[in-house]
């Protein structure tokens, strides 16, 4: 499954979140299957975000999009610095099973 990796630096948590649960781009309309936010403890200023496609093309168009709305006025004024974004794929894992 692609992973649609996002680091973000965030110059405010509280106002970058609600603009991400705004959803402008309409995640689930543009193939995200789901997502994971991770910010390390504290008031740190990266935040990362795991997107999951079905497929590499879903996630590439996903990050032209994103690239156009980082760019924009409101977005823009959000980040601390420019995001970056790239497509991984999982190929080792291991979960507790328990």
């Amino acid at each position: 499954m692609p992973v649609l990796q996002i680091d973000h630096p965030v110059a405010d948590f509280a106002a970058w979140r609600r603009a991400f649960e705004a959803d402008p781009l309409g995640r689930r309309a543009s193939g995200v299957r789901g997502y994971r936010v991770y910010r390390e403890p504290g008031e740190a200023p990266l935040v990362r975000v795991d997107l999951d496609f079905d497929t590499a093309a879903e996630a590439e168009a996903f990050r032209g999009a994103l690239q156009r709305l980082w760019g924009s006025g409101p977005a823009a004024s959000l980040l601390r610095g420019a995001p970056t974004a790239r497509i991984v794929e999982e190929v080792l894992s291991e979960r507790d099973p328990g």
